[in-house]
């Protein structure tokens, strides 16, 4: 079997080849060695994020915990850059602690690069959190990149100007005009576009003009570069002057960068047809991705037909005006950050603004109205559409507040309901909203009972009967019976929960009086949870089982998984209670396999940890002191607590593992379940790894190396000077060097050719 590889980071590879740099690599990685705010600025279009992914990609692998990209530019809410870290770096805010809380407890321990990307609309708020960051992980390098440094103490700013420009008096080679880095990346762009674009004597006039006339900007570059599909660079440049000479009065003076870019957008706009024209200003409505399905729901109009639009997106991202990524299996695409700029412009020229937000506010309403009911029997067809779109109906969101649309906002949170509990609980929206007291009846109780669940989950005893009661009063005096059966068995649940076994009795009495007749799965299924966790809390084994046994029946057969996956904790839950290590291991199992399918990091936690006092309960110490500490670090990213009749059990099994390891065996094992990744430890619990295996990993050394000498070794293997290889990872060329005759002296080897040989046949 395969080694498993650790994350090391979430930089997206490279669609396209990266051209030049040279300079500004080199004093980017010479001013890292010593600054730990390094802030990228320049104007729109400039290359700030090529550069920082590509700078992330070469120094990644010198910080242990690797490079994460968190992308803003889709971020409209300043309160919500925390959120996007926390997602960008696969944490989860599904409990008590706030974003920035989970943000710096994790990263305070870490050797990590952080990239944050477009700051400029966002700065206060990127700033503070960078701030904190340096603050509490020394560790953690940041790079930032915007149009205006973020005024944090200790940031060393990088002006990031436009490429080298060709000269302009025809003083070079044909040969050396290659290797100038706006020509270069003008050559790529069009070979990519045309297929047969190649520089020439004749040709090269034309495209040293080019460069010039665009100032080197990249996007700029690109959009005329594309053109070379149907017109020769001759006629791009005629056409771009004719356009820049408008606006100099014919003069030959120079335009402001910024002004140049926008021309050249222009030019590529009035080349596209009406309904192109059309299709890409209505785009700008969206705040991130978008999917065809979205487009075709939104952006149509009499004049711009659903059936034509998959055409006329195919155009955009031909001329590089929208990009194309690929979701999993979906297709989706985006705008880049100046283009949405430049559509939103238009937009307002169109007087389409008010129409279009509309548009896409209704369309994400009636979408989320449609999964409110079906979520659960459809959960990972809908959590992979809610993930997609989040960044948009976030937006639409903020966009409700704004304009005081407090019902149908409402209507959103609350029919998100699912994707909050298992993926982010984001009060935030649900708090604000509900607090206009706004909202049909129906809704307005789905919106209460999902607080008070919220509640529950963040252990927060206090809001949860707060609201639950409120959903309870509504239910009640609208007469709307199965709502109020939910909200009674949530009610006996935290009750049981919290230790009010009395409370929880009466709610339990009222519900099992009306829920039978009611023919009603939803409210038949939280019942039958609410039955189970009371029993559970009362330590009556026989009814706890027979009531989870029932409710797994029923959850299969309805295809809910989220309550397949309660039930089987529940009944893992009685097997550990019982002492039965057999049936706590295999339902266990059951139930952390579901936990994974739908990606609940709440439910893995409490899986890991369940395993793990099995594995100590049977004997197991290192593989429990593992699985404990690999469970407190999904805890952590998950900011999530223990809480229930769980933990004295948990406490147990530390103390088992303890007592069998000793104290400094036990935490150099916990300590390696708690670096271990989510997927490994995961698969570590359920038996699909071994433990030397997971040992053997990426974040492992192979064989007798220490893992920076392993590091060192990889880079031999690449080809690595020891000045290149001291830069990546930020050490000494002397320190290279000492780790070099140490590798040679274990490996019983005296040469580089035979340390990169010994590398390729040890990571086969």
């Amino acid at each position: 079997m395969a080694r498993p590889k650790l994350r090391s980071g979430n930089l997206p590879l490279e669609a396209t080849s990266f051209v030049g740099r040279r300079s500004e690599l080199a004093e980017l990685k010479k001013k890292l060695t010593t600054a730990r705010l390094v802030s990228l600025v320049g104007p729109g279009g400039v290359g700030k994020t090529r550069l920082a992914i590509r700078i992330g990609t070469d120094l990644g692998r010198g910080f242990v915990a690797g490079a994460w990209l968190v992308p803003l530019a889709d971020v409209r809410d300043a309160a919500l850059v925390a959120n996007a870290a926390v997602a960008a770096l696969d944490l989860r805010d599904q409990a008590a602690m706030e974003p920035l809380q989970i943000l710096v407890y994790y990263l305070q321990d870490k050797q990590l690069l952080l990239i944050l990307d477009n700051c400029e609309h966002l700065l206060d708020a990127a700033a503070a959190l960078v701030a904190e960051v340096l603050r509490a992980a020394p560790g953690v390098r940041v790079i930032t990149t915007s149009r205006e440094p973020l005024q944090v103490p200790g940031e060393h700013v990088v002006q990031v100007a436009p490429l080298e420009l060709p000269p302009g008096d025809g003083s070079v080679t044909l040969g050396q005009l290659g290797h100038n880095e706006a020509v270069m990346l003008f050559i790529e762009r069009a070979v990519a576009a045309s297929g047969t674009f190649e520089l020439t004597n004749s040709n090269q006039a034309a495209v040293v003009h080019l460069c010039r006339r665009l100032d080197g900007l990249p996007l700029a570059i690109e959009l005329a570069a594309v053109r070379t599909r149907v017109l020769t660079a001759e006629q791009i440049l005629e056409r771009l002057t004719d356009r820049f000479a408008l606006l100099t009065g014919g003069g030959r003076a120079a335009l402001p960068r910024h002004q140049t870019l926008q021309t050249t957008i222009d030019w590529s706009y009035d080349l596209l047809s009406g309904g192109e024209q059309a299709l890409l200003r209505r785009l700008c409505v969206f705040a991130g991705r978008f999917t065809l399905e979205d487009v075709e729901s939104v952006c149509t109009s009499d004049d711009l037909s659903a059936p034509e639009v998959l055409d006329m997106l195919t155009s955009l991202v031909d001329k590089s005006l929208a990009t194309k990524e690929d979701v999993k299996t979906i297709a989706c695409y985006r705008l880049h950050e100046t283009m949405r700029e430049y559509a939103t412009l238009k937009l307002r020229d169109g007087h389409e603004v008010e129409t279009l937000g509309e548009r896409c506010l209704e369309y994400y309403r009636t979408t989320c109205l449609r999964f409110a009911d079906q979520a659960r029997y459809r959960l990972l067809e809908f959590l992979t559409w809610a993930d997609l779109e989040i960044d948009n109906i976030r937006a639409v969101l903020h966009q409700c507040l704004a304009l005081g649309e407090f019902a149908r906002g409402l209507d959103i949170a609350a029919s998100m309901g699912y994707y909050w509990i298992t993926h982010g609980t984001s009060v935030r929206w649900l708090d604000q909203l509900l607090a206009a007291g706004e909202g049909s009846p129906s809704t307005l109780v789905r919106a209460y009972y999902l607080r008070g669940w919220l509640g529950l989950i963040q252990a927060d005893a206090a809001a949860a009967r707060t609201w639950i009661a409120r959903a309870v009063t509504t239910a009640r005096e609208k007469g709307q019976l199965p709502q109020l059966s939910e909200s009674l068995s949530l009610a006996v649940t935290t009750e049981s929960v919290v230790g009010d076994l009395e409370a929880a009795r009466r709610y339990l009495d009222e519900a099992e009086a009306m829920t039978d007749g009611l023919h009603d799965f939803p409210a038949t299924i939280e019942l039958v949870q609410a039955r189970a966790v009371h029993a559970i809390c009362r330590e009556d084994l026989d009814t706890a089982s027979a009531e989870s046994l029932e409710g797994l029946r029923l959850s299969r057969e309805a295809g809910d998984l989220y309550q397949v996956e309660s039930m089987l904790r529940n009944l893992g839950m009685v097997g550990m209670m019982a002492g039965d290590l057999d049936s706590a291991m295999s339902r266990s199992v059951e139930a952390l396999r579901v936990a994974r399918q739908i990606d609940n990091r709440l439910a893995q936690y409490y899986g890991l940890a369940t395993l793990g006092w099995r594995a100590a309960s049977s004997g197991q110490a290192r593989l429990a002191a593992q699985l404990l500490g690999a469970a407190e670090a999904v805890g952590t990213r998950a900011g999530a607590e223990i809480m229930g009749p769980s933990l004295p059990f948990w406490a147990q099994a530390k103390e088992l593992a303890l007592d069998a390891l000793g104290q400094s065996k036990f935490e150099a094992e916990f300590t390696a379940g708690n670096q271990m990744s989510r997927d490994a430890a995961v698969r570590l619990a359920l038996g699909e790894l071994r433990q030397d295996q997971v040992e053997a990993g990426a974040d492992a050394a192979p064989g007798p190396l220490a893992k920076r000498e392993v590091e060192v070794a990889r880079l031999i293997a690449e080809g690595l000077s020891n000045k290149r290889i001291g830069a990546q990872l930020f050490i000494s060329e002397a320190t290279v060097a000492t780790h070099v005759r140490n590798i040679m002296n274990k490996l019983g080897i005296n040469s580089r050719a035979q340390i990169a040989g010994w590398m390729a046949s040890a990571e086969r």
